[in-house]
């Protein structure tokens, strides 16, 4: 579920980010850094962040949008515990990335960059994974690390996202 936007910067405990603007809040060309902190700290770049962010080194909010929405790496709304980075490099598609990914959104219901109502999955698409030999492939990466799936079909890639849910919902599927 979404935050609310219209919350205030009390609600988000940024000291945990007091370290990296003590550090960088007064050097030039230090945002992206900044904002490469906040969202490895919080998930992703609330509005709140940003404000706070803003506040602490001088640039304009607009400006710092301006960089998060421009660079893919940022996030603007917080991900599903589980992030399904689906390869769609040269290697993949030629086998068949096209038809797992469309599994994957057509089992969980989502596209690329949504999150599923539970907040277990967030699908991206991404250019290729270095992985090449294993295609068509998925990495799946959470707080605790990432986990590569190689050789998909739609009935292997439906499997592993039924096992990753059942163990999310003490064996309750959707």
């Amino acid at each position: 579920m979404a935050k609310d936007i219209n919350t205030t910067a009390t609600e988000q405990d940024f000291t945990l980010l007091a370290p990296t603007l003590e550090k960088y809040a007064s050097v030039p060309g230090s945002l992206i850094t900044i904002l490469q902190q906040a969202q490895d700290i919080y998930g992703y770049l609330s509005q709140d962040a940003i404000y706070y962010i803003s506040e602490k080194t001088g640039i304009l909010p607009a400006k710092i949008y301006g960089v998060a929405t421009f660079y893919a790496q940022f996030r603007l709304a917080p991900i599903g515990k589980y992030l399904l980075m689906m390869c769609q490099g040269t290697a993949c598609h030629v086998n068949g990335a096209d038809r797992i990914l469309e599994a994957v959104e057509e089992h969980l219901g989502i596209s690329d960059g949504e999150t599923t109502e539970d907040g277990i999955f967030t699908i991206n698409h991404v250019a290729c994974l270095g992985c090449c030999s294993l295609a068509p492939v998925m990495m799946v990466k959470t707080t605790e690390g990432e986990e590569t799936y190689g050789n998909l079909t739609k009935d292997k890639v439906v499997a592993i996202l039924d096992e990753i849910r059942s163990r999310e919902t003490g064996g309750v599927t959707a």
